[in-house]
């Protein structure tokens, strides 16, 4: 007879010492974290990410900054989205672009489209000085269902000008960074990126894509409360992100 055994529980920590925060200014932030192992790996990153966790490479965490409750989980809404006028506009300036979810493997092209990405619009982060290893261990050091979303110009030249990072969850698509080319701000890649995986989901019949945090005020989350319907995360579970 097979007695299955009972996973051990999972130990929580908060990390210190406290980091100025990337969003918000004159803000310290913290973080609960746990890592993600053993065989119920899978299972514990569904509940964790329902619970308003993120996960990078075995980890998983949450803010818990003194004093301060700004990062707020969100979700889009699949089967009720629907597009803006301005997303509209954004998916046919991006009408020769095709998306295609490879398996998690680190490329040279890869790499050199995030090195231009994060050297363009965060220069002063934590991964400007990534290498192509710092790179390799974020794309494939995961316990979990991870791939990577290439976005590449339709035609022979098959240009790389886009890319994300995900977690496919029981439950949804999971956002975990996404990068495309600088230079082609007018065609808001960004914006196409959450587009795209949001069709992607509907066509797994998931119902939500995890976009991670969302800060009110903030110029780089603030984005986020334009796909709509949106849940947010609170004490009371989720809910509709009211306008």
């Amino acid at each position: 007879m097979f007695i299955r055994q009972a996973q051990p529980p999972l130990r929580f920590f908060r990390t210190t010492p406290a980091m100025r925060c990337p969003y918000l200014p004159h803000k310290f932030e913290t973080k609960l974290v746990t890592e993600l192992a053993g065989p119920d790996a899978l299972g514990a990153h569904d509940r964790l990410t329902d619970a308003g966790f993120r996960r990078s490479h075995h980890f998983v965490y949450k803010p818990l900054c003194d004093g301060c409750k700004a990062c707020v989980p969100v979700r889009i809404r699949v089967a009720e989205f629907q597009p803006n006028r301005s997303q509209r506009r954004t998916a046919r300036a991006n009408d020769s672009v095709r998306g295609a979810v490879v398996p998690r493997m680190a490329t040279s092209e890869q790499f050199a489209l995030f090195a231009r990405y994060v050297a363009g619009r965060h220069a002063d982060g934590d991964m400007a000085d990534m290498d192509f290893d710092d790179y390799r261990s974020m794309v494939e050091e995961s316990p979990v269902d991870t791939r990577i979303v290439e976005l590449r110009e339709d035609g022979p030249s098959g240009k790389l000008v886009g890319a994300c990072l995900i977690d496919v969850l029981g439950n949804g698509l999971s956002a975990v960074y996404s990068f495309f080319d600088p230079r082609l701000r007018s065609r808001a890649l960004g914006v196409h990126v959450v587009l795209w995986l949001v069709g992607e989901a509907a066509r797994r019949g998931l119902p939500y894509v995890y976009l991670g945090y969302w800060i009110e005020g903030s110029r780089k989350m603030d984005y986020k409360a334009d796909y709509r319907p949106l849940e947010r995360l609170g004490a009371d579970g989720w809910r509709l992100l009211e306008s």
